[in-house]
């Protein structure tokens, strides 16, 4: 933002004042993030920086906590790296089980809340549709209420029906939080959709499902795909349903890194931690290319 040749003092004040205020904002929600990725170089076993870290001594820093995330748990972790010791890896690595619990989970429920999130906002964007405010309230409640709340409500109804310590409870769980974030993006993708499309389609002899996959889906995909990446973000991320629905097979990268910070204090919780870290900013950069596209399929100037 260029200020104006024609500023006065007082003006030149408040907008360095802003800008001052602004990365001052920026630095402090930022700083907890950034700070975690050179501690997960630590070669000490600290969550502070050493004297040597400091210093920038070479030394100082290892990639040990990267290592120990697929040898934490192994039972021969300095054996020779043959088929036998993957597969010991695989089985017995604590961090590398609850990746695989934690990818496995935000993958199914990526998947299905996607699908019906996506049908849902296609429903609701429907003009004929009644109570449209209201089921819209329902669906993205679970955004609204506590989680906490949410959590306990779950554990009682899946206890009940056998789906609590279950991938399957985990899964649904996980796409009830997910579905408010695919109808808020696919809803906003289908503000300007023009509805004659669909009328004209139809005139020409197309079906239903040819319908939906030849004109409204290549219009809705980015706000599917965006949906899609906050569902997988959050499943990801989500702990609180861990706790009160998952059994030991079923702990998942946030629950392991809660156990590790109660139980063991080891910078391997940074190590996983910058990792989840540029996961998200892939995501995100991800999101943002997404939303760029879709401005320029509707006519807009992206920003």
């Amino acid at each position: 933002m260029k200020l104006p040749e024609y500023a006065s003092p007082l003006e030149r004040v408040w907008h360095y004042t802003y800008l001052f205020i602004c990365a001052s904002i920026f630095l402090f929600l930022i700083a907890p993030i950034i700070i975690i990725i050179p501690l997960s170089f630590n070669a000490e076993p600290y969550f502070t920086f050493t004297k040597g870290m400091l210093n920038f001594d070479p030394e100082a820093f290892s990639f040990r906590w990267y290592a120990d995330i697929v040898r934490n748990g192994m039972a021969a972790p300095d054996a020779v790296m043959d088929s036998n010791w993957w597969a010991d890896m695989w089985n017995n690595a604590q961090w590398i089980r609850a990746m695989r619990n934690s990818f496995f989970v935000a993958i199914c429920a990526t998947i299905l809340a996607t699908a019906l999130g996506t049908l849902a906002a296609l429903g609701l964007s429907r003009p004929e549709m009644p109570f449209r405010s209201a089921i819209t309230s329902l669906l993205i409640s679970p955004m609204i209420v506590p989680l906490v709340i949410t959590a306990t409500g779950m554990f009682f109804f899946y206890s009940d029906v056998g789906l609590a310590k279950t991938y399957l409870g985990i899964i649904l769980a996980h796409t009830t939080l997910g579905i408010p974030f695919v109808i808020i993006t696919v809803t906003a993708t289908l503000v300007g959709f023009d509805r004659s499309l669909i009328r004209a389609s139809q005139s020409l002899g197309a079906d239903g499902w040819t319908t939906f996959r030849k004109v409204i889906m290549p219009l809705i995909l980015p706000g599917m795909i965006s949906g899609a990446l906050f569902a997988f973000v959050t499943s990801l991320d989500e702990i609180v349903t861990v706790l009160f629905l998952a059994d030991v097979e079923q702990r998942t990268i946030p629950r392991q890194m809660w156990s590790g910070i109660r139980e063991q204090i080891s910078p391997t919780i940074l190590a996983v931690a910058t990792i989840l870290v540029a996961i998200s900013i892939f995501l995100l950069t991800t999101v943002e290319l997404l939303r760029r596209r879709s401005e320029r399929l509707r006519g807009m100037t992206a920003r």
